[in-house]
């Protein structure tokens, strides 16, 4: 099995040597200073981040695509806890939006003495699995699986990058019913995105007319940041991003999974699922269907 990507963790997180250091993550935690008219996107990997990226940069500019075109999707967002993001922040426009994976018990001290926001988006984590199984090829962060059953396994041990998703959702949940955190689902958006844009508008106090947001949805669509070279990758170095094994944007669809998980594997993890989520009551948008 090859294992040439190096994880290190940081308190009981893992964590691949080529965007962090322990300096770093510590930095985030403990030094970084948020400002109160900052908003983070939080997220478990390949649950919508670079959507929710578009959908506030369009935001800021009332629908207008100029600098959805023209500047890097990870320079108008970065994230916060990376060493490459560090040194970017310093341009971010203010107010900033800032990214982040960091489960809840690692994430930026200072947040909580503030007033700034967070987005945080959930994904059925089965699609998760299915997205990550093809990432995992291109993106350098990550140990190559050598098959879909063993990336199945070590996601639902929490062996992978960021740890469990069950563990990142349950920390993150915690914050549900506080008025400066807004949970939205990569299902809700796909299904409508349009009311789901109205609901961030009113999150973060927004005040868009009906063409504005028209505009922003057009601009969002998964076919508008697939054709747009600073929202889709292709122009990050091929050491750390190789598009010639796969691409980015791959389908933006949901229910993905079903093309994948056999049906031992679907009892299994629905199984573990059950286990590990019995004491959240929350219901999210894929459980319903």
């Amino acid at each position: 099995m090859q294992m040439t990507m190096k994880y290190f963790t940081y308190k009981g997180v893992n964590f691949s040597t080529v965007s962090y250091s322990e300096e770093c993550l510590s930095f985030a935690e403990n030094e970084f200073k948020v400002l109160d008219d900052d908003v983070y996107i939080v997220t478990y990997p390949k649950s919508g981040t670079n959507w929710m990226i578009e959908i506030l940069s369009l935001l800021r500019t009332k629908g207008d695509p100029t600098w959805c075109n023209t500047v890097p999707i990870w320079l108008r967002s970065p994230w916060y806890e990376t060493l490459e993001g560090q040194s970017q922040i310093k341009d971010v426009i203010v107010p900033r939006v800032l990214t982040s994976h960091l489960p809840f018990h690692i994430f930026a001290k200072s947040f909580f003495t503030s007033k700034a926001k967070i987005i945080y988006i959930l994904r059925n984590p089965k699609d998760i699995l299915v997205s990550l199984f093809h990432f995992s090829k291109i993106l350098c962060l990550y140990k190559d699986p050598e098959n879909f059953q063993e990336l199945f396994e070590d996601f639902l041990q929490g062996n992978v990058l960021y740890n469990s998703w069950f563990d990142h959702v349950k920390g993150w949940m915690q914050m549900k019913d506080n008025n400066k955190f807004f949970f939205i689902t990569y299902e809700e958006l796909h299904e409508d995105l349009r009311s789901s844009v109205v609901r961030i508008c009113e999150f973060l106090g927004k005040d868009l007319d009906e063409s504005q947001i028209d505009l922003v949805v057009k601009h969002a669509s998964f076919n508008a940041m697939k054709e747009n070279k600073m929202s889709n990758y292709s122009v990050i170095p091929q050491d750390f991003m190789d598009q010639t094994k796969g691409s980015f944007m791959r389908k933006g669809i949901t229910g993905d999974w079903k093309n994948y998980f056999t049906v031992a594997q679907n009892t299994y993890f629905d199984k573990v699922y059950q286990e590990k989520m019995k004491d959240l009551n929350i219901k999210f948008f894929w459980e319903q269907s």
